[in-house]
């Protein structure tokens, strides 16, 4: 039984496919970008458009406006039409070759099982050379002399038949096919051990990799512990520090209510004293008989010289302030010395007071150029670069920024990217006459709050907050941000150009 070589060609069937439904094209139209697909395919999709009535190519996705009016493509039904017959031969073809146990080079034919015996029962075919089931067979006779090509030519590197060696090859260098494929299968071998060497190195790289993702793994894990154990920590010494607080102000409470409770009975008392007196004043007022009048009246005057009325005194209500006032005790511990950096300021600001203060002036201040300066807008930044836990006051006059900002913010470009709050290196809280205003990466957020020309800010480096505060006798949070710091922070003002303008780091202490 000889074997049938057909094959199709896969890139004819995939051009001939709806990538919609990834069969066969059925009923075929064509858009006007080019591609193809089943009517009953392209139609839905084109359906659920209709709202947008802007109509697209589910590959390229070119648009058309209106919904194309599509029509059968004759042709390519056609082409699918002769594909299909080519798979049922294709399908017959390999039915046979399942059928087929051994093929033969010599012959260069594919034998069922009935048909191999004369290999194995005649001396004629000893020397031909039994090999599984091939469907290349034919492929090994030369197409122009119907010969079986046993002869590879080393000048054309090809496979030729002993006549090809008499004629367009004569004079080439050639040798045997068994032979070229004995060289080339040492060179595969190389390839092979080279390839099995690129996998292991390839192997090894995934295992790093994979351990690489372990090691990602378990560092979130353990720094998402460190977070909810830092947050723990900080929530119970808020809740530590609230009960202290609402314990204090119970206490005060309790004193409170005892000094006006006793007030209270004192008058209650009063009270019911002067309604006895009262009572024994209208009954002598009462008596008809003028000489009993006359009798009683000295010791009844001398009743009624009662003690001057318990003076009162109301208090405002403002018993607790100290109390509250008591919260920024904490705070102060973890206060921190500012001190400006004149490399940082801007030229027309003057620093003073142990670089703590500083002021807007009119007059350049010929500082020297420095890589660090601001050239741009009226801020400077701290020399002290800020982690852990600080906390500062700020004394403001005028129209003032109270902010802090990564060391890396832009210092010289005359544009947003050096502003403070204009940018996402820097926060900044806008103080002036009757308001307050949040700015960040150039987002403004109204704040309200009591007005005071003192600002404490607050920063934990670690748990990512920085908070402001409006600090006089009480301390009130005016706006608290929740972020994240990779590096350390300074502190820094901006100041609006005017006279009277100025800022002052504050020296506080617990």
């Amino acid at each position: 039984m000889i074997k049938v070589d057909l094959r199709l060609n896969q890139s004819d069937s995939e051009k001939l496919s709806c990538s919609i439904c990834l069969d066969l094209l059925k009923d075929p139209v064509s858009t006007s970008c080019g591609h193809n697909y089943c009517m009953d395919c392209i139609k839905p999709h084109w359906d659920a458009e209709d709202g947008k009535r802007i109509y697209s190519c589910p590959q390229c996705r070119k648009t058309f406006t209106p919904r194309p009016v599509l029509q059968k493509n004759v042709t390519l039904a056609d082409l699918v039409e002769e594909l299909k017959k080519t798979r049922l031969q294709a399908a017959a073809a390999e039915d046979d070759d399942d059928l087929s146990v051994k093929s033969c080079l010599f012959c260069l034919v594919s034998f069922c099982e009935q048909h191999l015996q004369p290999h194995y029962q005649s001396p004629a075919f000893k020397k031909h050379q039994l090999v599984e089931p091939s469907k290349n067979l034919q492929e090994n006779i030369c197409s122009r002399h119907d010969e079986v090509m046993k002869i590879f030519c080393l000048t054309d590197q090809q496979l030729i038949c002993s006549l090809c060696s008499l004629d367009e090859h004569k004079g080439h260098e050639s040798i045997s096919a068994a032979a070229e494929r004995k060289k080339k299968q040492k060179e595969l071998e190389v390839s092979r051990l080279n390839v099995q060497q690129r996998i292991q190195d390839r192997q090894k790289d995934v295992k790093m990799l994979q351990q690489e993702l372990e090691d990602i793994r378990v560092s979130a894990d353990r720094t998402v512990e460190d977070n909810e154990k830092m947050f723990s920590e900080m929530i119970q010494l808020i809740h530590n520090r609230q009960r202290d607080v609402e314990q204090q102000i119970r206490s005060q409470q309790k004193t409170e209510e005892s000094r006006v409770k006793e007030l209270q009975e004192k008058l209650e008392q009063e009270i019911r004293d002067l309604k006895r007196k009262d009572a024994e004043l209208k009954q002598l007022s009462d008596t008809p008989d003028h000489s009993q009048f006359l009798h009683n009246y000295p010791s009844v005057s001398a009743l009624s010289e009662s003690k001057p009325s318990s003076s009162i005194i109301i208090r405002p209500l403002r018993h607790f302030e100290d109390v509250t006032a008591a919260t920024r005790d904490g705070f102060l511990k973890y206060s921190r010395e500012i001190t400006l950096d004149p490399n940082t300021a801007f030229r027309y600001l003057l620093l003073s007071g142990g670089n703590r203060k500083v002021t807007v002036m009119t007059e350049n201040q010929s500082y020297p150029d420095h890589p660090d300066r601001f050239t741009d807008y009226w801020q400077v930044l701290s020399k002290e670069s800020l982690t852990g836990r600080c906390y500062w006051e700020v004394e403001w006059r005028g129209r003032v920024g109270v902010s802090v900002a990564k060391k890396n913010i832009c210092r010289k470009a005359d544009s947003n990217e050096s502003a403070f709050g204009y940018n996402n290196k820097s926060w900044s809280l806008i103080c002036s006459t009757n308001r307050y205003t949040f700015r960040y990466n150039s987002t403004e957020t109204p704040v309200s709050g009591p007005q005071s020309s003192r600002i404490g800010v607050y920063l934990d480096h670690r748990a990512g907050i920085l908070s402001f505060y409006s600090v006089s006798k009480t301390m009130t949070l005016l706006h608290r941000v929740q972020t994240t710091f990779t590096e350390p922070i300074h502190a820094g003002v901006w100041l609006s150009y005017g006279d009277g303008n100025t800022a002052e780091f504050l020296k506080v202490k617990q």
